[in-house]
């Protein structure tokens, strides 16, 4: 019994029929999302005008075997309990392989058999499937496609289905591997292969038009094409075009559909040494942001920090994107910087992200989502990634591609994370 994070739902739906397949089963997909009524998994009773049975025992009739691949989809957004009853309470005696043999469904009225199903759930995040129910699934992570798998991905499927669809014919259109890598780096930037998908479409449709006009017999689609047909760059490499600047920190965050960037900004105003955050953060990154505060101050010396300067200043500290919330384990090293940046006058390079959170003694402890936040610094045009020491055992999940264009530093300490990502210090020190 296992639940899966759903990266793009018709994917995972692919996926499981292929498990099916493989296994020689029938499949069957039960949807969950918005199940706020028990009644949807254990059934109506009969003396109920109208009542049916749950949709267990409707899709066990529907595969027509007592051993089917079922799909449950969206488990994560069952509705809440309420007078209706719980439905992750229901779920329970689906899904326990102690009680799943003797499942009762109100309409039956008798006991049925579901310990030779294969159940299959999907989600996109775990926080809200309660506990008793994630503990009888074994979690298994799924995590983004790197730019090369996307690419082989459209060359092998996504093309040839989007060929169908348009109604065009291999000889009337061929992508360049050019064209299709602008796609994914310049026109998507997703972990799965949804949008990517439905740009290729976008192109199909294009030509299909031209070819029906008459305007032309056969479009040979290069990268030089796309800006005529999707329009101008939607995402740019924001790192390699920023320039280093003090007080401006990359960091890495984990999201459900995938890893992102995350930007630190630290700006200095008169004051009393007070510390501001702003950018919609939760408590565990406002925490991060005043160990990192307390650790510079600790270090003051170190650092080359004039006390007056801590004293007569405030310190604000900003995350943009400020309408989307904030939070995770994970940002101490980057605040860190961002904070010592701007007080040493020494800018953070550009080209580098780093991950991590810290103790008020300037260790750097392990954090989780590796494989997701690398992808998502290649994505962005990173070039070198901190990450702690601890999480050297993660390096064989990151894609042998994904290694081999990164630089990666290992890092146990704030004073290894400086020597890392500071450049020289500056002929004046901030006063």
């Amino acid at each position: 019994y296992e639940i899966r994070l759903s990266l793009v739902g018709s994917e995972m739906c692919i996926r499981d029929r292929s498990i099916a397949k493989a296994t020689g089963r029938k499949f069957v997909r039960v949807s969950l999302g918005g199940t706020h009524d028990e009644a949807e998994i254990r059934g109506h009773r009969r003396t109920y005008v109208g009542a049916l049975p749950g949709n267990i025992i409707q899709g066990m009739k529907k595969a027509g075997t007592h051993n089917p691949v079922m799909m449950l989809d969206e488990i994560d957004k069952l509705g809440a309990g309420g007078f209706h009853g719980d439905p992750a309470s229901a779920m329970l005696e689906v899904l326990d392989p102690e009680q799943n043999s003797t499942f009762r469904d109100n309409y039956l009225g008798v006991p049925y058999d579901l310990s030779k199903v294969m159940f299959i759930a999907t989600a996109n995040v775990l926080d809200t499937i309660p506990g008793p129910l994630r503990d009888r699934m074994e979690v298994i992570q799924l995590p983004g496609y790197t730019a090369q798998e996307k690419l082989q991905i459209a060359k092998r499927y996504l093309v040839d289905r989007q060929l169908k669809s348009s109604g065009l014919t291999g000889e009337q259109i061929e992508f360049t591997d050019d064209a299709l890598s602008a796609i994914i780096h310049d026109y998507t930037r997703e972990a799965g292969v949804r949008n990517l998908e439905r740009e290729i479409g976008n192109v199909m449709r294009h030509t299909a038009a031209r070819v029906a006009e008459a305007t032309i017999e056969k479009a040979r689609i290069g990268a030089g094409d796309l800006a005529a047909i999707l329009g101008a760059l939607r995402f740019e490499a924001e790192v390699a075009l920023r320039k280093s600047a003090p007080g401006v920190a990359t960091g890495l965050a984990w999201t459900p559909v995938g890893g992102d960037i995350l930007f630190i900004e630290a700006a200095r105003t008169p004051g009393n040494g007070k510390l501001i955050l702003t950018g919609q953060l939760g408590e565990v990154m406002k925490e991060s942001a005043q160990a990192a505060f307390t650790v510079v101050k600790a270090r003051s010396a170190e650092l080359g920090i004039a006390p007056e300067l801590l004293e007569k200043s405030d310190i604000h500290v900003h995350v943009p994107a400020g309408a989307t919330p904030k939070d995770g384990p994970s940002a101490g090293v980057a605040m860190f910087l961002s904070i010592s940046s701007l007080l040493t006058g020494r800018a953070v390079r550009s080209d580098v992200a780093m991950t991590g959170e810290i103790t008020l003694r300037g260790l750097v402890t392990p954090i989780g989502g590796v494989k997701e936040k690398v992808l998502a610094a290649l994505r962005a045009g990173i070039t070198t990634v901190m990450l702690p020491e601890r999480n050297r055992r993660d390096l064989e999940d990151i894609p042998a591609d994904a290694r081999e264009q990164l630089t990666f530093h290992w890092i146990g300490d704030v004073d290894a994370a400086m020597q890392v990502a500071l450049g020289p210090k500056p002929e004046a020190v901030p006063v």
